[in-house]
């Protein structure tokens, strides 16, 4: 069953090319190329994955000069701007050694196999430990949060094996106990870019909200790596940092952060994919005499109980002919674990119904309001792990089919509490950048509108349209988060837009459709 509901969710994905805006990058009108009030000669750019270039869940030397940062330093070249260093990776297959040793959680690179998302071969040759020499313009450090970038010693190999250092920075800081900021700072910049803040409350959504909502802390010292920074530090460290980087002058462009339901990390996985296809492992009979099955075994018997205590809403029959949500954990549903077992030890025994109560006590159907994030969509149907089931133990068949028999946890889902907490976060955080931005007089980037754009309906340019779609959407990269190189290029143009419209300056939009949608297995 595991494998047709990956099928499904792959033969369902199809090429949105309804557009509501015209990106004509290849008619524009031949002017003169001039830089306004802004000096490109000292271009640096900070940031997070996305100034780093990172792409298909990995960092690599082509998804580098790719990204949006170096392209907009060829167009500031036109327009006097000088060297941009860029700290690259050694290869395109992507990921880290740490001491010679491969990391699996950093790469390698995905490409698509014609039938699924699938890591490149090849082992990767890009040493943490292997210091870069220099200076470099492209700050970019995949990871960091807001705060991340002030902080002195994020370079230092010795705070790795505690999470206190970035591998990405350590490669490249120019000592170990310098800052981002002191790296961009001491190369005196006269243009600046600053995209920061995604992943302040990212992590929190990419792990289904099993952080916390720092809200109120004000010490970043205390946060979880998964957590939701506190807007008020957001602001203090945003803003201190734009006033360190203009005070000699320099100009620069800022953007603000876009909702996380413009990423097909959240989106692309439905909420309800139980069909009695699926169910039966393409086998529309076989599917609806499971579905007999589970309603007369396992939903019906749930639902009377629950229905008991008030709580039948949680709970209702799977249909034969309709697509049916999956089960999941709702941990800020009243638990009804006792109540369960109680009602269910006459039939099953005390032991079989205490099981039952802790595995259901919180158990409910998924919604339209919630998000099923990307990685769920091979555990629906896949049998819980000790260390994944929540109760510290495999559970036994036949309840042991995520999101069918068996709810799916907290790190599958985003439930709406959680969509809300990222949701308020992301307004402050947006709040503060447009404060900041008409403060210092910077170029303003509203990545927000554009990426909602891709995500309802789509972005035309020429004869190709831009989606959100996953895979063949165009815009985003196989990890359902970070852009493509085609992406890129729109979130260049986009700061291009930006930069002439605040300093009058008239640097060329780039022509999409040069770069690719999907790199293949094999780079050069």
């Amino acid at each position: 069953m595991k494998k047709n509901i990956k099928w499904l969710l792959l033969v369902s994905l199809t090429f949105m090319a309804a557009c509501n805006n015209d990106d004509n990058d290849t008619t524009q009108e031949e002017v003169p190329v001039v830089p306004g009030s802004a000096v490109f000669t000292k271009y640096i750019a900070l940031g997070d994955s996305f100034a780093a270039g990172y792409s298909d869940n990995s960092l690599f030397k082509k998804g580098q000069e790719n990204g949006y940062a170096n392209i907009l330093s060829q167009q500031f070249a036109a327009a006097g701007g000088g060297t941009f260093t860029i700290p690259y990776a050694n290869d395109n297959i992507g990921g880290l050694l740490f001491g010679g040793q491969v990391n699996p959680s950093f790469g390698p690179r995905l490409y698509f196999n014609g039938t699924a998302p699938v890591p490149v071969s090849g082992v990767p040759t890009t040493e943490v430990m292997a210091h870069l020499s220099g200076t470099f313009n492209n700050l970019g450090v995949p990871g960091a949060k807001s705060f991340h970038l002030v902080a002195n010693g994020y370079g230092n190999p010795a705070g790795l094996s505690i999470g206190a250092a970035n591998p990405y920075f350590v490669r490249f800081a120019s000592s170990p106990t310098t800052s981002v900021l002191a790296d961009a700072l001491v190369q005196k910049p006269t243009f600046f870019s600053l995209f920061i803040g995604g992943n302040d409350v990212l992590s929190y959504a990419t792990s289904g909200g099993i952080g916390k909502d720092q809200t109120g802390n004000p010490n970043p010292a205390t946060y979880g790596s998964n957590d939701i920074t506190d807007p008020t530090v957001f602001a203090s460290v945003y803003s201190s940092m734009a006033t360190a980087l203009t005070a000699n002058g320099a100009k620069g462009v800022v953007a603000n952060l876009p909702y996380i339901t413009a990423l097909p990390y959240f989106t692309t996985v439905p909420y309800n994919p139980l069909t009695a296809k699926s169910l039966g492992s393409n086998n529309e009979a076989i599917g609806k005499a499971t579905i007999q099955a589970l309603n007369a075994q396992l939903y019906g018997p749930l639902k009377q109980a629950l229905t008991a205590f008030g709580a039948g809403d949680r709970i209702s029959l799977l249909s034969e002919t309709a697509a049916n949500p999956v089960m999941l954990k709702d941990e800020t549903l009243t638990n009804l674990a006792p109540q369960l077992t109680a009602a269910f030890t006459p039939t099953l025994g005390a032991q079989t119904a205490a099981f039952y109560g802790a595995v259901f006590g919180q158990a409910r159907q998924a919604k339209t309001t919630d998000l099923v994030v990307l990685p769920t969509r091979t555990a629906i149907g896949a049998a819980p792990s000790a260390t994944d089931s929540g109760l510290g133990i495999v559970p036994p068949a036949p309840l042991n089919k995520f999101g069918v028999t068996y709810p799916l946890q907290d790190k599958h889902v985003l439930i709406p509490t959680e969509i809300a907490e990222i949701k308020k976060a992301t307004d402050a955080y947006n709040t503060t950048i447009s404060a900041v931005a008409a403060e210092k007089g910077l170029a303003f980037v509203d990545t927000r509108a554009v990426l909602t754009q891709l995500a309802s309906g789509g972005i035309k340019f020429g004869n190709f349209s831009l989606t959100s779609a996953y895979v063949t959407g165009g815009a985003f990269s196989l990890d359902g988060i970070h852009p493509s190189a085609r992406g890129y290029s729109l979130i260049a143009n986009i700061f291009i837009d930006a930069i002439n419209a605040k300093y009058g300056s008239t640097l060329r939009r780039v022509d999409l459709s040069a770069y690719p949608s999907q790199y293949p297995a094999t780079l050069q």
